[in-house]
């Protein structure tokens, strides 16, 4: 295994994290942007429903497509190539995204903006993996809250420019992300600690013992992450509907994803000291029970102010289990965190549509239940899928 010179190892990369914190940033920036101006893509493009559904599709299978490759590319050269290339292809596939105006222009323009996604996903969190080796303390949360307020950022930007047509929003966005792959190419190039490990750390996966093969290992990660993730996108689809079903304002209803996305950004900051402390174990079974009791709690009460403070404390409570999840992947290679990112990523575009599927047949406050229980599974299987950190 390649080493660090002792050099590099004298003192935590500081520079390389402050650059991940700026690729973390920008892609929860462009992802909201997109989200957040969607109906306006589809409406320059006069798309149904159902025709909607096969562009976020195509986007959806550009991005499982990128996980896995891009797992495979950052196993063979490393994931500082995965951090430029991809990251100016993202941008150029936002703003292509921002021009089509019929359906298979709209598809393809998807699939090919999922892929860059997918690579630059990958490239990121090894990189970060390894990077928080590096720093032999956690850091990977942290990355993770600047995703979130890049996120908050974005979908501030975008609220904040409907008098600009989406087009030239995603234009300029676009060009934003380009402009910053291309000025942050030679701190990537000059990384120290992206490609590579300290040569104390074993890098295997975490949850691995004789008699446990590879392949369950990595699928235990991957079917927690899909549990996180499927809360994730029953919290950005159905929180709004869940308020309203209980008679609130439209204004109330909106902010019961605001607080989530709040309390995950305000946990993932908090996250790496309380990791430090207490251990990984810990702090994501006790967020955990957090989340399943606080949701679970609101959907017995039935009220606003309940309602409110259970989808608060879902998103507090899930903060730092996906990246406590990925850590623990990325000391099993590259390949794992392709694997275990793309199977929770089944889970966020999955779990919206069964969510809705279990409505269509008892209630949505059975339907919620869903993520309850996952928080709750997640609880019972972390010591388990994180018992070596």
């Amino acid at each position: 295994m390649t080493t660090i010179a002792p050099a590099a190892q004298s003192a935590p990369p500081a520079r390389d994290r402050r650059l991940l914190l700026g690729v973390f940033s920008v892609l929860g920036l462009v992802m909201a942007v997109w989200g957040t101006r969607m109906p306006a893509v589809q409406s320059a493009a006069e798309l149904g429903p159902g025709q909607l559904s096969l562009v976020l599709l195509g986007a959806a299978a550009g991005m499982v497509a990128g996980l896995q490759l891009g797992g495979s590319l950052a196993h063979r050269h490393g994931s500082s190539r995965l951090l430029t290339a991809p990251a100016i292809a993202f941008g150029l596939g936002l703003g292509l995204l921002g021009q089509c105006r019929t359906l298979p222009t709209l598809i393809g323009g998807a699939v090919i903006f999922g892929l860059a996604h997918g690579l630059l996903d990958v490239g990121c969190n090894v990189s970060a993996v390894h990077c928080e080796l590096a720093y032999r303390r956690p850091i990977m949360s942290g990355l993770h809250a600047a995703y979130s307020i890049g996120a908050l950022c974005g979908a501030a930007l975008a609220a904040g420019t409907t008098w600009m047509s989406h087009g030239v929003l995603f234009a300029l966005v676009g060009a934003f992300t380009v402009l910053a792959a291309v000025a942050a190419a030679p701190g990537v190039r000059a990384a120290t600690s992206f490609d590579q490990a300290p040569e104390h750390t074993e890098v295997r996966p975490a949850v691995i013992k004789p008699t446990q093969t590879f392949r369950a290992a990595v699928w235990l990660l991957g079917a927690l992450a899909a549990a996180c993730l499927l809360a994730e996108g029953a919290a950005a689809d159905w929180s709004a509907v869940h308020l309203r079903t209980l008679h609130s304002s439209e204004a109330t209803a909106a902010a019961a994803y605001a607080n989530y996305s709040a309390a995950m950004a305000a946990g993932r900051l908090a996250g790496d000291r309380l990791t430090s402390r207490y251990g990984a174990r810990t702090v994501v079974r006790a967020g955990a029970c957090l989340a399943a009791s606080g949701l679970g709690a609101a959907l017995v009460a039935d009220n606003i102010p309940a309602a409110l403070l259970g989808w608060t404390a879902l998103g507090a409570g899930l903060s730092t289990a996906m990246p406590s999840l990925i850590t623990a992947a990325g000391r099993a290679g590259p390949r794992a965190v392709g694997t275990v990112v793309a199977t929770g990523y089944l889970g966020l575009l999955a779990g919206p549509a069964a969510i809705g599927a279990i409505t269509s047949e008892t209630s949505l406050t059975t339907a919620l239940a869903l993520p309850v229980l996952l928080a709750a599974t997640v609880a019972l299987s972390s010591r388990r899928a994180l018992e070596s950190r």
